[in-house]
């Protein structure tokens, strides 16, 4: 049944971030464009004309075969792989903690390399989701979230701070090492085949890094996932949702929960400032969809909430004109939340409702209860371990 009460956050819309990034002495290459690497071999001394070459080793080496040192990078020279490894590094996030669900999925805990002060450095997580024709990452943008959405886990965190583009794109690398997935492959297989950015944060709150990462993961010369496999998810940041078509040209999901306004500005506050008219207008505007790309609408059941037939009439109504799914997602509960999830007979009714007015409504099957790494609940639990119980994490996780 619905709360008696809002939750004591909601009435916020968005929160402040309490910390910026504060580089390395020697920082990292990872999220780098080729213009910016091309501006660090000139640092170094590179010349001009050799540049554009060395550019093309250093993103082979990076995105393409994962290199975890300069000194694999066995086709640039070794005057240049020294003054490289003098001023910077090939950092990615570093694995605290790996938990493997019952179901095969995994989640990781994730330090973001930062200054001397081990202490403070910030951890943010992500989770890879095995399927039989697919293996889906879900990726962070955001240490804790601008949002306040009711339902959610990870909103109930703080806001630190956003992630760098190299901070979203460490996150594939360390996957695809954790699951040796680089270009020397046996098989030529790859076990990440698609990326959902729908971790921790909004997306769209921070958007030149995730433009910049995903531009980066997109890219065919390097970590080469197609733009149709990428699903940026918002809650509906509308300024913003037009230009990540135009500027990203990723597949958009929209994490709607909700066909009423009043419930909407509860659920996910940030209907109060792009209420649902003006989101779904955004919809229709943005670049490139189409049936064969269509928006896919996020709708997580809570029971006795937003689960109604009339829902999902008012759903199906709503939604005209726009090529669209609807991704029906069962609510996990997590501890202290006051929500239900619908009872399974009655998301069988919504989505043949929504099915038989012509929109594909699949079930999102639950992954990852077992260890909190399903949809909305990555909020990292570490944060009460002690420093022994950490590095007895840590240590767990290299070994591996």
């Amino acid at each position: 049944m619905q709360p008696t009460a809002e939750p004591h956050n909601a009435t916020l819309v968005e929160k402040t971030p309490l910390e910026t990034y504060v580089p390395p002495a020697k920082p990292s290459l990872i999220g780098l464009s080729r213009g910016e690497l091309a501006d660090r071999l000139g640092e170094i001394g590179v010349a001009p004309a050799q540049r554009k070459m060395r550019v093309q080793q250093l993103w082979h080496w990076l995105y393409f075969r994962g290199a975890q040192s300069f000194d694999e990078m066995t086709s640039i020279s070794k005057g240049i792989r020294a003054d490289l490894a003098q001023h910077f590094t090939v950092n990615r996030p570093e694995v605290v903690a790996e938990q493997i669900s019952n179901d095969g999925t995994r989640k990781w805990l994730l330090r973001l390399p930062s200054g001397d002060n081990v202490e403070k450095a910030h951890e943010v997580e992500c989770v890879y989701i095995p399927d039989t024709d697919r293996g889906t990452l879900c990726v962070s943008s955001q240490v804790g979230c601008t949002l306040n959405c009711s339902f959610c886990h990870t909103g109930t965190q703080r806001l630190v701070r956003n992630l760098t583009a190299g901070e979203i794109v460490g996150q594939i690398m360390v996957a695809r090492d954790r699951l040796n997935d680089w270009a020397d492959r046996e098989d030529g297989t790859r076990r990440v085949t698609n990326i959902v950015m729908m971790g921790m944060g909004e997306p769209l709150y921070n958007f030149d890094a995730v433009r910049d990462a995903l531009l980066i993961v997109g890219d065919n010369e390097g970590i080469g996932i197609s733009r149709r496999r990428i699903t940026l998810s918002t809650s509906g940041v509308v300024p913003n949702i037009v230009r990540a078509g135009e500027e990203i040209g990723v597949m958009l999901a929209i994490s709607l929960h909700a066909v009423r306004d009043e419930l909407r500005n509860e659920l996910v506050p940030l209907n109060r400032k792009y209420p649902i008219k003006e989101l779904l207008q955004a919809c229709r505007d943005y670049p490139g969809a189409s049936n064969a790309r269509r928006i896919t609408f996020e709708y997580v059941m809570l029971k006795g909430v937003n689960d109604s037939l009339d829902d999902a009439k008012l759903l199906v109504k709503m939604l005209k004109g726009i090529p669209a799914k609807i991704n029906l997602i069962p609510f996990n509960p997590w501890p202290g939340t006051a929500y239900e999830c619908s009872d399974w007979d009655q998301i069988e009714k919504f989505s043949e409702y929504i099915f038989n007015a012509g929109y594909s409504s699949p079930v999102r099957t639950p992954r990852g209860r077992d260890i909190l790494a399903a949809c909305g609940q990555l909020k990292s639990e570490t944060e009460k371990l002690s420093a022994r119980e950490r590095q007895a994490l840590r240590a767990m996780a290299m070994t591996d």
